[in-house]
This record gives C-alpha cells, structure tokens and sequence, in this order.
C-alpha cells in the first residue's frame, strides 16, 4: 500500500483511506500533507473507517485535536490554526504522538522538525479533473 495512488472521487479518497488502516498499528503516525480542500480529512475519514470508528469523523480546525475509539485510539490532529511549536508543547503534543494510539496528523508541514523519525507521510494534490486527487503514501 505504499506508493502512488489517483483516487478519482472524495468516495475513492475515503476507500483509499480504509485500505491504508489494514497496515497501521499502535504508535503509527501519520503526517498528511496538501493544499486546503485537498482530501486529507476525507483519506482521515476512510482510516477511522477502516479502524472501525462508529462515531462521525469531521476536522478538528477549531479545537486542534480530537480523539475516537475503534480498534485502536486514534487522535486527529488538525494544524492549520497552529501559529507556533510553543502552542503543541503546551498542550502535551508529545504524549500524545508517543504511546500506543494511532496519530494521524493533518497540515504536518507545520510540525515537520519534532515528528518521530518512523512515520508514514501522505501526500494528497489535485488531479487534472474536478474530483481526481494524486495520493502519495510514503514509509519513512
């Protein structure tokens, strides 16, 4: 599941999500990467599924952080509001990225210098059509 992907509706982006979950485990960090609108809550949205999360997956943009129960736990980090590392520490961002849940972190770019060194990074940009999204999943 790693390599290269064009999903071609938010339904494919969010399928494609699903299938990422089958590889996680307790610990994983995800870093999701790309341009406002460019699919990252909805691949997060098909990894909660895929994890088994019953309970309705949106961004956290306005409280940073929110936590759901499946399989595993997971925390869904939302940065794009961040102005400062300052901001994470003070909330314990690093207990939060190491233990066992699984952290799957939107607008990473932000966070790119304290992130562990083993992480899958995901990157999404639009395709050439409407819907059409290119997905780069990477294993560091």
């Amino acid at each position: 599941m790693i390599g290269k992907f064009i999903t071609k509706s938010e339904v494919e982006t969010i399928q494609l999500g699903k299938d990422f979950a089958k590889m996680l485990k307790a610990g994983d960090v995800v870093a999701l990467y790309g341009e406002l609108g460019s699919g990252k809550t909805k691949f997060v949205q098909g990894v909660c599924l895929g994890l088994n999360v019953k309970e309705t997956v949106n961004s956290p943009s306005f409280i940073i952080m929110n936590k759901y129960e499946g399989d595993l736990v997971i925390y869904h980090f939302d940065l794009y509001r961040i102005n400062s590392l300052d901001e994470l520490i003070e909330i314990g961002f690093h207990e939060f990225i190491y233990n066992d849940a699984i952290s799957l972190i939107e607008w990473a770019e932000k966070v790119k210098d304290i992130l562990p060194q083993k992480r899958y990074e995901i990157y999404l940009n639009f395709g050439r059509y409407e819907n059409e999204r290119e997905v780069e999943i990477i294993k560091l």
